[in-house]
């Protein structure tokens, strides 16, 4: 597909079936930079991430530093042409950005100007946004502010959750990558700068923000659900303990109960009174327990009826 030794920087599962596509796709990725492992669990297990899975499933060349900013050798000796990331999770300098031939490009999570920052996925969700899509820009030393070369766009739908996003972004940056990639090198690509006055900011979500807001009409309150769904996932407190909603819809206008109270929990229906309506809840969690729908969480609770959430 293309010659030029391109070194793709990267962390989550979005970013790995990027990279797997790229490589499917022929193009010469030469190595590749993650974050380093983590440790996780009770046995404190040592897992990599998904982008490290996938270079060492294509014996690529791999580079896991704690700061990249103060070990880059790795990059100095690989002679890129090109930089790519796409969610590494990393600053990076302006020393790093400039080791390419060709100006370094990132993948971002939005349609920039839209959403610069670390969350524009769940911001998108959040805010109940129709159309997204991925950016092909110019990384500089300014978040998210380079002049942007290609994008492409898809369409959102009410069920789709943060998981889902992820995976329809993953396959969008993939084929945008496919298209621009080439003629980018070919200089074939026009630069266009940001709009300065449509500019708009995300940032990582809170552990305050995990805790679903009440006092939402019922579609915000759907669209704040999905912005955390499936992970991390968004709460109720329930007893003083958390109690996980990762899908819910929106029921109706009704007002007839205070709010937190749930209205109705029967067979397959559990109703939540929030602002202004009322919402379904359809897949829950309680502490200690695994995800259950609507009905196998009312066959293991009686009396959930009246109950109120907080």
């Amino acid at each position: 597909m293309a010659n030029e030794r391109i070194v793709f920087l990267g962390t989550p599962e979005l970013a790995a079936e990027c990279l797997k596509g790229l490589v499917k796709a022929n193009f010469n990725i030469v190595g590749v930079v993650t974050k380093e492992d983590k440790i996780r669990g009770r046995n404190n297990a040592v897992e990599e991430s998904p982008v490290a899975k996938v270079a060492h499933e294509f014996n690529l060349p791999l580079h896991k530093p704690h700061r990249l900013n103060s070990d880059f050798q790795f990059l100095v000796d690989l002679k890129p042409d090109l930089l790519l990331t796409f969610a590494y999770g990393q600053l990076i300098s302006d020393e790093i950005l400039a080791l390419g031939t060709y100006k370094p490009l990132n993948l971002h999570g939005s349609l920039l100007p839209k959403y610069r920052g670390a969350a524009p996925m769940q911001y998108a969700l959040y805010n109940g946004d129709k159309q997204t899509g991925v950016s092909l820009m110019e990384m500089v030393h300014e978040m998210d502010a380079g002049d942007v070369y290609a994008s492409k766009s898809f369409d959102l739908d009410i069920k789709d959750n943060y998981t889902t996003l992820c995976a329809k972004m993953s396959q969008c940056g993939l084929e945008l990558a496919i298209e621009a990639l080439p003629k980018y090198f070919n200089h074939e690509l026009t630069p266009i700068p940001q709009d300065k006055t449509k500019v708009t900011f995300t940032h990582m979500i809170t552990k305050e923000q995990e805790h679903l807001d009440l006092s939402k009409t019922p579609l915000e309150f759907v669209n704040q659900v999905r912005s955390l769904s499936l992970t991390p996932g968004g709460y109720l407190l329930w007893n003083d303990q958390m109690l996980k909603i990762y899908e819910a819809e929106v029921f109706s206008d009704k007002q007839e109960a205070e709010i937190g109270t749930i209205v109705l929990a029967h067979k397959k229906q559990i109703i939540l009174q929030v602002k202004e309506g009322q919402v379904k809840l359809n897949l829950l969690q309680r502490p200690g327990k695994k995800m259950m729908s609507a009905s196998d969480f009312n066959n293991g609770v009686h009396d959930f009826t009246g109950v109120i959430l907080h």
